[in-house]
């Protein structure tokens, strides 16, 4: 974080100065967690952090939960299909899931299988999906790999693979798409738009 305030210097001194805008305004607060379990709770609404496997070496990997109202929001984090997810996620009204998918003929690349250990298939996520039950499952961080020669799997294919696996209510997320959880469900809003 004191990198990124480096980073910054000059944009936050303009700011302070022209738009007097104080120093508390840019502070980071920082509370590192190491563990698994509650790491945010205030007026009623809590954050709980759950180990995740991102791989051997990637150690610790956490998904996350957020709970408020009665309602609940899954956030898997970067992740091989791991338990906990499926654990946490249960009855979720939204499961947010990061998805890796290549062509076949680029697995055979071993920097790709090396990225490929680190991460769920469509076909994986989906199985996740089913067991979990979740309101709307939604995927994030998109890892799609191509070639001039191997072009990047489609949106439309990660679907059908997740097909396999799974038919309930799922969503490919993009940048500025919003989600509205309410009594009624999971309502959706892309850039913006309401």
């Amino acid at each position: 974080m004191a990198n990124l305030e480096r980073a910054y210097a000059a944009d936050i001194k303009i700011r302070m100065a022209d738009q007097k805008l104080t120093r508390d305004g840019v502070d980071v607060k920082v509370e590192e967690f190491t563990k698994e379990g509650t790491v945010y709770e205030k007026n009623g609404l809590r954050v709980t952090a759950f180990e995740v496997n991102h791989g051997e070496a990637v150690k610790p990997a956490f998904g996350y939960r957020i709970d408020y109202a009665g309602h609940g929001v899954l956030i898997s984090g970067d992740t091989r299909v791991d338990e906990n997810v499926v654990k946490y996620g249960a009855g979720a009204d939204l499961l947010v899931h990061q998805v890796f998918a290549v062509k076949p003929e680029l697995m055979k690349n071993p920097a790709i299988q090396t990225i490929a250990a680190h991460h769920a298939t469509p076909q994986e996520a989906g199985t996740v999906f089913t067991r979990a039950h979740p309101k709307l499952a939604v995927y994030t961080h998109l890892s799609l790999i191509g070639t001039p020669t191997a072009p990047s799997v489609t949106t439309d294919e990660i679907v059908a693979q997740t097909r396999e696996t799974y038919d309930g209510p799922l969503v490919v997320g993009e940048d500025l798409m919003c989600f509205e959880i309410g009594a009624k469900g999971v309502a959706v809003y892309w850039r913006g738009a309401r």
